[in-house]
């Protein structure tokens, strides 16, 4: 307690020094400058005069010395697959989606909309994006067509990747109507679509606009696409609220002080190690998706488990089934899912081999006691509780 106490002192009272030991958890091209700018308040500016590439610290810094680990499980009970990337498969991967961002126009400083289940190519799309410097902001699956115009709206995206489908709870849910019925209600026109064909569902492809990743990935295979150093400051991504409150709003994330928090966080927050693997149960479509599906266990060197699916099908162990086939040391999730899992079978906790997870994280809403107290003694281990929607202090 004493050395944590110490710890927090530093953040706060000497913040200079403190995040530019963080800093050095990254790979820079270029070494900040200056800390923090806060010049013009409310508005702060993160190691200013700094160059780095999210993508190189969540890929390319580790292929030397864990090329071969697993760094992305993709887990479908929808589809019935499971597919394990290495460092060195997502890398080759990544840099396909990159040539083919590319071919289709897509240069530094765009912006690329992403509208996808939870499958790897969404991963891929992301990390492409990041590692050419494009801005991109993923919008979740769930939203229908008059949501998803807005957002186009405003983001006026250069391509817009997506999909024929994405299931839920065995049910089909076409996305490439939604996507076309959205086009249409913008004033905003991307000069092209880049499609994922799960097979799930047909599509209209509108010629000239629309391509299928499938034919472009294997015209790229093989590519070297490297990673363009940007400025800290420069943005990495946008998300947008969900709009219940009025017009959703664009919140954006820079480049340099994103990875820094990701990083640190990993390491001070989840407490993880590289080669460990994480298992955050959110959606990419929300910030926690983000930062602790994508970004933060890849930049931490570990494997990150992408699961599209409900927590009860095909039975109301999966999840934890999961745990224990990839040995799983630390799972992020929320409240309202624990409290559906507290209705299964109490059996499910003790059927699996557990031992490899050290905590359960819970945050985005407040966590009852009987719940906290059910999860606790049944995983054997204190669940971490965060309440509320908290906002980390620092470069986040």
């Amino acid at each position: 307690m004493t050395r944590y106490q110490e710890f927090h002192r530093r953040s706060l009272q000497e913040p200079d020094a403190f995040w530019s030991e963080q800093a050095q958890k990254i790979d820079w091209q270029t070494q900040p400058q200056q800390i923090c700018d806060y010049s013009n308040p409310p508005f702060a500016k993160w190691f200013v005069g700094g160059t780095t590439n999210i993508c190189h610290n969540a890929i390319d810094r580790h292929l030397a010395t864990r090329g071969d680990q697993a760094a992305l499980i993709a887990v479908s009970t929808e589809t019935d697959t499971e597919r394990v990337y290495t460092f060195a498969q997502l890398h080759d991967e990544v840099q396909r989606m990159a040539a083919a961002m590319q071919s289709l126009g897509v240069r530094t400083g765009d912006r690329v909309l992403i509208y996808m289940p939870m499958i790897a190519d969404a991963v891929f799309a992301m990390l492409a994006c990041t590692r050419i410097g494009a801005v991109h902001s993923v919008v979740f699956g769930g939203f229908a067509s008059g949501s998803l115009a807005s957002r186009i709206e405003d983001a006026q995206p250069t391509l817009i990747v997506s999909a024929d489908a994405g299931s839920r709870g065995g049910k089909v849910v076409p996305y490439k109507p939604l996507l076309d019925a959205a086009i249409a209600l913008s004033s905003h026109k991307p000069q092209a679509v880049l499609l994922a064909d799960r097979q799930l569902a047909p599509m209209d492809i509108v010629a000239g606009r629309d391509h299928l990743w499938s034919s472009l990935r294997e015209q790229f295979a093989g590519t070297v696409v490297p990673c363009v150093w940007l400025e800290s400051t420069h943005p990495s991504y946008t998300l947008y609220t969900s709009g219940t409150t009025g017009k959703p709003k664009g919140v954006q994330r820079d480049t340099g002080g994103y990875t820094v928090a990701l990083a640190a966080s990993m390491e001070h927050i989840f407490c993880t190690k590289p080669g460990e693997t994480y298992f955050c149960t959110s959606d990419i479509g929300w910030v926690v998706g983000h930062c602790y599906i994508v970004y933060g266990p890849l930049i931490g060197g570990m494997a990150t488990i992408l699961y599209e699916g409900l927590p009860t099908r095909p039975h109301g162990g999966i999840w934890w089934e999961l745990v224990q086939k990839y040995r799983v040391t630390v799972m992020f999730s929320a409240p309202t899912a624990v409290r559906v899992l507290k209705k299964q079978d109490p059996a499910l906790l003790s059927r699996y081999d557990l031992s490899s997870l050290r905590a359960l994280f819970l945050a985005g809403e407040p966590l009852d006691e009987p719940t906290a107290q059910w999860i606790s003694e049944g995983l054997g281990n204190p669940s971490l509780t965060t309440t509320g929607r908290p906002r980390a202090a620092g470069p986040s």
